[in-house]
């Protein structure tokens, strides 16, 4: 004997009929069979990293015989003599210090500066603000071409031309309008009420800001401490134009060692790896930071 058909039986029916197709197929599928679906998705991205990772424990004789697989039958190939001479090689751990010192500077400057202009441009009054903040958005759209030939004679009038100024300079520059526009956004949905209550508690424009406003944007500051980061860290244009031939960034860097590819590929494949691994652990240590700020203000 069936149980007799209720006004919310009858209405939770009627609402699952009107579910497209596709997602009455998720919802059926979305408990273990979806979560191997993601793992494999996973693994399959993952995939050139393993790679490298294990072509960079092999020696150069190995990598020329066969692929990176072959780790998995042979795990006797398995070597850490590559690091040992990317560390003694004075080239890769130079550049590796270069990026160093241009990456973060680069990123604290965009993201000191782009919080308090994005502040300003969210919660204070002064001459022109909305005209400015227009300016602002319109620098977003100046391709870094354009720039190059300019920004390289006004560098060269400076004496900063080849230098890790400049090219620290030349990222902060093309980095502002992205992180005032964001941070301003972000800083505008504080609530108003909040403000004023500190306003109201004594608290100056200063105050204000370290104490309330900074902590509320801690995950957009996040998130923009993390695109800056990895724009920076993996640029090879403004550092093949800008930075010191003597000393390049590891992009560079790399990108000589490439044509000796023959010579020096035990160098190679380690410093490659190297190169990468350093933004991942960065983007995985702020990673709920970065969720956080990238769905800052998707939910009411």
């Amino acid at each position: 004997m069936s149980a007799p058909r209720t006004p919310a039986t009858s209405a939770t029916e009627t609402v699952k009929a009107k579910q497209p197709l596709a997602t009455r197929i998720a919802a059926r599928t979305g408990g273990g069979v979806m979560r191997v679906f993601l793992i494999l998705v996973g693994l399959f991205w993952l995939m050139p990293t393993i790679g490298l990772l294990l072509s960079s424990l092999r020696s150069p004789a190995d990598i020329s015989a066969s692929g990176w697989w072959q780790v998995f039958t042979t795990p006797a190939q398995i070597t850490w003599e590559n690091y040992s001479k990317l560390f003694d090689n004075e080239v890769v751990m130079d550049s590796l210090l270069s990026t160093v010192l241009i990456t973060v500077p680069a990123t604290v400057l965009v993201v000191v500066i782009g919080s308090l202009a994005g502040y300003a441009f969210a919660w204070m009054e002064f001459p022109g603000r909305d005209w400015w903040f227009l300016l602002v958005v319109a620098l977003l759209v100046v391709p870094v071409q354009v720039a190059l030939v300019p920004v390289a004679e006004l560098f060269g009038k400076l004496g900063i031309f080849g230098t890790t100024l400049g090219v620290v300079l030349f990222h902060v520059a093309f980095g502002l309008p992205f992180a005032i526009f964001l941070l301003r956004n972000f800083f505008a949905e504080i609530p108003r009420e909040l403000l004023e209550a500190a306003r109201l508690d004594g608290a100056n424009e200063i105050r204000l800001f370290t104490r309330v406003v900074m902590p509320l944007g801690g995950p957009a500051i996040a998130s923009l401490g993390i695109f800056q980061f990895l724009w920076v860290w993996n640029d090879m244009l403004v550092a093949l134009i800008f930075a010191d031939a003597d000393s390049p960034p590891i992009t560079v860097a790399l990108q000589q060692q490439v044509r000796q590819f023959g010579n020096n590929i035990d160098v190679l494949a380690p410093g490659a790896f190297v190169s990468m691994v350093i933004p991942l652990v960065v983007f995985f240590a702020f990673q709920r930071q970065f969720v956080s700020g990238v769905m800052a203000g998707a939910v009411k």
